[in-house]
């Protein structure tokens, strides 16, 4: 841990489990020890190979920041002592402020402004470190305990493979009796919305003959009424 006036660092050496085209994380808290805004900015000397989030922000009083620095999948092997290191860099803030008030002057080391700076290593550990052999086993010949823990491992990785696969291939089944339910659902509303349509035009058609209908009986019977009348007018 690295402590200081402002905040505490924890812990005060960055270690990142190794292991090629394989990204690796560690994150870094910070402490802020007093009744004061602090705001702190993270620097590297290879800002190509991490990624730190966030590299800038402020620190409420008497709260905690974590930080995450990501190291970039590697393609060689890394030297047996990396040069790698961080800079993390923290100063008094004007109280209310937020992320948005950081500027790069805030950390200028002017007008007596007090400036704190922690530098970090690097330190990288194999990811899968060898396991030590037992005594009394045969130079060149795995304990039999191992190669069946070993075993055991490679098992539970195939388990575990397994259920991921199960679990992908249950998702896209789901997915695709969704996809499938919802153009049912638009399959049958437009239905409805096409019958009603018929309906209507239906009901149209039937209110304009039953109009005609009544039209052509009432002129048959004024006419039949006509020629009565004529009728019974000639024989008086």
């Amino acid at each position: 841990m690295s402590i200081g006036d402002l905040i505490s660092i924890h812990p005060a050496e960055l270690k990142f489990p190794f292991e090629l085209m394989k990204q690796s994380s560690c994150s870094v808290q910070l402490v802020n020890k007093t009744e004061k805004y602090i705001a702190f900015k993270v620097k590297t000397t290879n800002p190509k190979k991490y990624c730190v989030r966030p590299n800038s922000g402020i620190v409420l009083p008497g709260s905690t920041c974590n930080v995450t620095v990501t190291m970039q999948a590697q393609k060689a092997a890394p030297p047996e002592q990396c040069r790698d290191k961080f800079l993390i860099q923290s100063v008094v803030a004007p109280d209310g402020a937020t992320y948005k008030d950081i500027t790069p002057e805030m950390f200028n080391k002017m007008d007596g402004r007090v400036v704190e700076e922690f530098k970090l290593r690097v330190i990288y550990i194999p990811a899968n470190p060898p396991s030590p052999i037992p005594e009394g086993s045969e130079e060149g010949t795995p304990p039999r305990a191992f190669v069946h823990e070993n075993g055991n491992k490679n098992s539970s990785f195939e388990d575990v493979s397994r259920s991921l696969e199960e679990t992908k291939e249950k998702s896209s089944e789901a997915w695709s009796a969704i996809s499938k339910l919802t153009d049912e659902k638009s399959s049958a509303l437009q239905q409805n919305h096409t019958l009603r349509q018929e309906l209507e035009l239906m009901r149209k058609e039937i209110s304009r003959n039953r109009a005609g209908s009544f039209s052509l009986s009432f002129v048959l019977l004024v006419g039949l009424l006509g020629v009565l009348i004529g009728y019974l007018v000639k024989r008086a």
